[in-house]
């Protein structure tokens, strides 16, 4: 178990976080509580006003405190793509989903608002959470997957989003789990490349795992 932990560093050591600030959601002041969640907001007003600052933040945070269906599927999802490309690539994988689907959702609003087709109430929304990267990185770990386990979970995924859109009437969050399943399968190539061990394309499991040059080239057999 202790090796198993020690080979996931970025996922243990980013859902210790998401543990934390889940429990302080439920146990901490509830105005405080409310002020941290509406400052971590990835809405237009936050992202003009210090953009780097309100993408971090927004990401230290599981919609729904400790009990998020997030903090369960976090671990599980990035423990097996970290396993698999490293701790940097599954970081990266992560970070392009959380920030490029934030900004694919948030940039047509504040478009909208300028243009007078939206309320410049629109700039200001609560938004915040794991669940871009979360998406992106499960899209990218079923590129490593064989055929038939592949398209099983992007079927999952995308029947999961749509039963999650009919509880959730936001639209823009919608869209954003849409553009981060699409940018988690934009980065097949990329994790690929030095996979510890790659799809065969007949879909079979352990005859189709072949490892990455790196990984001989290193001695590891």
């Amino acid at each position: 178990l202790s090796h198993a932990l020690i080979a996931v560093p970025f996922t243990l050591g980013y859902t210790l976080v998401l543990l934390g600030t889940g429990l302080y959601t439920h146990l901490g002041d509830p105005g405080t509580v409310r002020d941290l969640l509406v400052g971590s907001s990835t809405d237009v007003a936050h992202l003009s006003q210090r953009p780097l600052l309100t993408l971090l933040v927004s990401a230290l945070w599981a919609v729904g405190g400790i009990t998020s269906p997030y903090l369960l599927a976090f671990p599980l999802v990035l423990g097996a793509l970290e396993r698999r490309v490293g701790a940097v690539r599954t970081a990266g994988v992560f970070l392009l989903g959380h920030v490029l689907a934030t900004l694919l959702t948030e940039l047509p609003v504040a478009a909208s608002v300028a243009v007078g087709h939206l309320p410049a109430s629109s700039l200001r929304r609560l938004d915040y959470g794991v669940s871009y990267g979360l998406i992106a990185c499960a899209a990218a770990l079923a590129g490593l997957l064989p055929p038939r386990r592949r398209w099983a979970l992007l079927g999952g995924i995308g029947l999961a989003l749509a039963a999650g859109s009919l509880v959730d009437i936001d639209p823009l969050t919608g869209w954003g789990h849409a553009f981060a399943l699409l940018i988690g399968v934009v980065c097949w190539p990329y994790i690929r490349r030095n996979a510890r061990w790659r799809p065969s394309s007949n879909g079979g499991d352990g005859a189709g795992r072949r490892f990455a040059h790196s990984e001989r080239a290193s001695g590891n057999t």
